[in-house]
């Protein structure tokens, strides 16, 4: 895959200068167009080989555009805080929100490249790190992002040159330590390994472009060019095609569904919910306490309809828990830096490290629900979420995380209920609003949506806990033993 990048490309100074002031000019008037339009972000990422030029490519492109409209992020082995969350974590943190710009210099692809190439890491691992990295790409793609995905190539010879020049200028011997030769020592493997990540995730949503680093005026106005190129081509057109999901599976035939299979009568008295409550927050309160969830996170999910319970019940689990332990995160409709974003980016930034808990009441499954029902966000969109959202809560779980998923059910006349319950209540007025009530006469909807939900997102990893819940009582003890079944679990 590289040989092309082994022939020795050269410009001529003369060339360069010449073509120089133009591209920056282009580069310029383009970054300014993507900031106004703020449409997507353009995400580019820099790897390849030691000593083939890609610090002074990511150093030119912020001299050559205006820096304060570029984020530049450099990423090296993984800080003690990144090693407490998943692989991507740090990747998502860094990713630049629509109309901006986000070079990468070192990405998801180089640890993958280097565990493979030292030996640290079998085939078969990689190869599943290479299927998340598609996965990844194909989502920001999906999400109108523009990827440019650039590799800097030198051939052994030329890189062992490179080393060697740098080494004995005084001014630039810093950029070569012990881990620059030993790379160089294992180039061949290396090499190979770099081969079939880039064959396996150059697709049609993010292809590499390779770019032989011998020579400085080829290498910086091919980067550059490719640059202006792709901005050009996308704030010109419409996003790369995207492999479309497949659909969710149509009604039965007898109109039943998942929710109306429980038993919404069962219920507990004040005397016995009582001490059942104390029992079970005595028992979580021991778990979340536990020397082995040091090492280990939890992330709590609460859906339901509206006055199923969610509030209510979140408050008794916090009871038990240690204040300095856990975080509530109240999600409701995304802010402006929110909508710059992907729609998991909010989520991904509130993932807990080791020894910590994040609640979410409300959380991304409203891709796959009010999203879906109220039309804002396409088809196209709201089917895809399902694979992502089952990606990012398997990378929760490989990274440590104990993910507890509970959907609130209740019924049509019980939701009735509560509502005019709320309306009669002075203190519990300002918990009803208008858009309960439209929510309401789009049950059916919802209904159907929460069902395809839980047939494609209820994963060994991360199944769903339905919990009928007309009777709060009742629901609250449920969803609190079984919270404490699945930390035992997984401890």
């Amino acid at each position: 895959m590289f040989e092309s990048a082994e022939i020795g490309h050269k410009l001529a100074k003369s060339t360069y200068r010449r073509e120089l002031p133009k591209l920056r000019r282009r580069l310029l008037d383009l970054q300014y167009k993507l900031l106004d339009e703020a449409r997507f972000p353009a995400i580019i990422l820099v790897n390849g080989v030691d000593g083939a030029g890609k610090g002074e490519t990511v150093n030119l492109l912020n001299e050559w555009m205006d820096p304060r409209h570029i984020r530049t992020y450099a990423f090296g082995e993984m800080t003690d805080s990144e090693r407490e969350h998943p692989e991507m974590w740090r990747f998502w943190r860094a990713l630049p929100p629509k109309g901006h710009i986000g070079i990468l210099f070192g990405s998801w692809y180089t640890d993958p490249i280097l565990q493979r190439a030292m030996g640290h890491e079998k085939r078969a691992e990689f190869a599943r790190r290479l299927e998340q990295v598609r996965h990844f790409e194909r989502m920001l793609a999906a999400e109108g992002a523009l990827l440019l995905k650039l590799w800097f190539h030198l051939s052994h010879k030329a890189m062992k040159k490179r080393l060697k020049r740098l080494s004995a200028d005084r001014e630039t011997a810093w950029r070569v330590g012990p881990g620059e030769w030993k790379h160089y020592e294992h180039y061949r493997d290396f090499v190979d390994v770099s081969e079939d990540a880039l064959r396996e995730t150059s697709t049609g949503e993010a292809p590499w472009d390779v770019i032989e680093g011998s020579d400085a005026e080829y290498r910086s106005l091919t980067a550059g060019k490719l640059l202006a190129d792709a901005l050009a081509a996308r704030l010109k057109g419409v996003p790369p095609a995207v492999t479309p999901p497949p659909p969710p599976p149509k009604p039965p035939l007898d109109k039943r569904s998942l929710l109306d299979s429980f038993d919404y009568t069962r219920a507990l008295d004040d005397g016995a919910y009582g001490k059942r409550l104390l029992r079970a927050q005595a028992r979580l309160n021991a778990l979340t306490r536990s020397r082995k969830m040091r090492k280990r996170s939890i992330v709590m999910v609460f859906e339901g309809m509206d006055a199923a319970g969610k509030g209510s019940t979140i408050r008794r689990i916090t009871q038990a828990m240690d204040a300095r332990f856990y975080r509530v995160i109240p999600v409701a409709a995304p802010s402006q830096e929110e909508l710059a974003q992907p729609y998991l980016w909010r989520f991904w930034r509130n993932v807990p490290g080791h020894g910590r808990a994040a609640i979410f009441d409300r959380s991304w499954y409203g891709r796959v629900l009010v999203e879906r029902v109220e039309g804002y966000c396409s088809g196209f969109d709201w089917m895809r979420a399902y694979h992502e959202i089952n990606d990012f809560e398997e990378q929760l779980t490989r990274a440590g995380a104990i993910v507890a998923k509970f959907w609130l059910a209740i019924t049509v006349r019980e939701q009735l209920k509560r509502f005019r319950s709320r309306e009669d209540t002075p203190y519990k007025r300002f918990k009803i609003t208008r858009e309960d009530w439209r929510n309401r006469r789009k049950w059916p909807k919802y209904d159907r949506a929460v069902n395809d939900m839980v047939d494609r997102t209820s994963s060994d990893h991360a199944p769903w806990n339905i919990i009928a819940s007309d009777d709060k009582r009742f629901a609250r003890i449920e969803a609190i033993e079984r919270l404490c079944e699945t930390i035992e679990k997984a401890l």
